[in-house]
């Protein structure tokens, strides 16, 4: 059976996951991706999956919700956990990957893909025929005023990136390498101390520090779990504290002791010559963070920064409002959506979301049904999150990352120690009995 030809406009984590899966179900896809003619502000590369907040696709650990998603989705052969396995780093028991390295092998997974046609350039109008919209958190401005006709308000909110520092501008005088509580390698991880005087003084420097501003007629909303350090340390002296500088499972090896807070840093790359600031998204100006790291972080004097932090703004709809079941849109049918845009939160989660999005309209395309995947796994959760079937009708809808809090609750009393591997053994179960209503893929797996 010939079937109708989609357009997939983003070649993010979710296009990609999204145009991928389409193919390799016999499905001609014409993916849409400005790149090269035009990035975003906070893009540098020409490659698909283009990761620009952090390598780190978070924790790995199979009773994390989040490694749950992976073990999904690595359950369901997605083309974005296959490239992360093959090209991780080193990070403790997160899975981090060799960013370059992966967006190519994405790169080269989708365009080898039978039947994907890659037209470049920045799309400002929404072309005819079936369309997945996975934009992403950066929505271009004309092809968002175009969206308006259909869903409305946009609906944003501020995201910020971290910076990048040269592995061999560290002082490993100072600096000691650890994982909390010896996790993974045990040294995963480039760690720096801080005495309770340096962190107090780092923080009244960041407080004081000059930011950019967002533009007056916009409203600034931040992403809970990636706050800027300045907005956190807004919100009291102790917050970073107990937050991403928790020295809690470090001791630092000169003293013996659990230092007062901790700037941790996390491999960029295989062979260590670039870190990232763990925690450290921030929307001071360059200038400003140049001065308050080098000269309030212990063994970061003479640092080298490879990207500093930068702060952007994410575009999302209120996607149970306007989508339906099958996460197309209910005024205009012919358009699905994926990924970020529909308020998930998260790279493994936005391609979790292309994964569903490509069943949805490759069962719209061969008159089937769209099976959901089952509430109480990880994909269902997120299902349940876009679809407002986990919040109560007065919700007011904010992007979230995979968490046990979208899934129905355990049924019973269960012990609090024992509710994560709980959640894992009923979502491994019941994932098991939705894989057979998964349509099977052609053969071809492309490149990693």
């Amino acid at each position: 059976m010939k079937l109708q030809r989609v357009t997939v406009i983003g070649g993010g984590l979710a296009g990609s996951e999204c145009a991928w899966q389409l193919a390799r179900r016999g499905v001609p896809v014409t993916l849409r991706e400005m790149k090269p003619q035009r990035r975003s502000p906070a893009h540098k590369s020409d490659q698909f999956a283009e990761l620009v907040c952090s390598n780190s696709l978070r924790s790995d650990n199979p009773e994390s919700a989040i490694g749950l998603l992976h073990a999904e989705l690595r359950t369901l052969s997605s083309v974005i956990l296959g490239c992360a396995d093959t090209h991780r780093v080193p990070a403790g028991d997160a899975l981090a990957v060799e960013r370059e390295a992966f967006s190519a092998a994405v790169t080269r997974s989708v365009r080898e893909a039978p039947g994907v046609e890659v037209v470049p350039g920045e799309v400002d109008l929404l072309p005819d025929g079936v369309v997945v919209v996975a934009t992403g958190p950066l929505t271009s401005d004309a092809l968002t005023k175009d969206l308006e006709r259909y869903v409305g308000e946009k609906l944003y909110f501020y995201d910020s990136i971290a910076p990048i520092v040269a592995g061999d501008s560290i002082d490993m005088n100072i600096a000691f390498r650890a994982s909390r509580y010896g996790k993974g390698g045990g040294d995963d991880y480039i760690n720096l101390p801080m005495n309770k005087e340096e962190y107090y003084r780092f923080i009244a420097e960041v407080k004081a520090g000059q930011k950019l501003q967002p533009h007056s007629f916009e409203e600034p909303k931040y992403f809970e779990g990636c706050l800027p350090i300045e907005v956190m340390a807004d919100r009291g002296d102790d917050t970073l504290a107990y937050g991403p500088m928790k020295p809690v499972g470090l001791k630092d090896p000169r003293t013996g002791e659990e230092p007062y807070a901790v700037v941790q840093l996390r491999m960029e790359d295989k062979a260590g010559t670039s870190w990232n600031m763990v925690g450290f998204q921030t929307r001071l100006t360059w200038g400003e963070q140049k001065r308050i790291f080098t000269t309030c972080v212990p063994g970061l004097a003479n640092a080298e920064f490879l990207r500093m932090g930068q702060i952007h703004r994410n575009t999302f709809i209120d996607s149970p409002r306007l989508l339906g079941r099958d996460l197309s849109l209910k005024a205009e049918p012919r358009l699905f959506f994926a990924g970020q845009i529909t308020g998930v939160e998260g790279y493994v989660e936005s391609a979790a979301c292309g994964y569903l999005t490509a069943l949805a309209v490759y069962a719209r395309l061969t008159g089937g049904e769209f099976v959901p995947p089952p509430a109480t796994t990880a994909l269902g959760s997120l299902y349940r999150h876009v679809t407002g079937e986990a919040h109560p009708p007065d919700y007011d809808y904010q992007p979230s990352n995979v968490i046990f809090g979208l899934f129905p609750p355990l049924p019973g009393r269960v012990k609090k120690a024992d509710k994560r591997a709980r959640y894992a053994e009923r979502a491994r179960a019941d994932m098991a009995t939705w894989l057979p209503s998964v349509p099977p893929a052609q053969e071809h797996q492309g490149t990693a």
